[in-house]
């Protein structure tokens, strides 16, 4: 089973999830826009974690997440 890659695409801010060539960066057939789904993932993550979530990059910390609930 190939392993299941997910990117942000440069030209239109959209998140793909699906399978890439061998080469490692040209997306293979099938690839799927999840934007909606992948956001609204990491917002439920966030909000269960009750705190900012800080994603590292290459050990480092680089972004932190913070989400408000517009319905409480």
């Amino acid at each position: 089973m190939r392993k299941l890659h997910i990117g942000t695409s440069p030209l239109t801010n959209r998140i793909y999830a699906g399978n890439v060539l061998k080469d490692g960066l040209t997306w293979g057939n099938g690839k799927q826009d999840v934007t909606g789904n992948a956001c609204a993932a990491v917002a439920q993550h966030v909000l269960e974690t009750k705190a900012p979530v800080v994603v590292t990059c290459n050990g480092k910390p680089k972004y932190e997440i913070t989400v408000r609930d517009l319905d409480a």
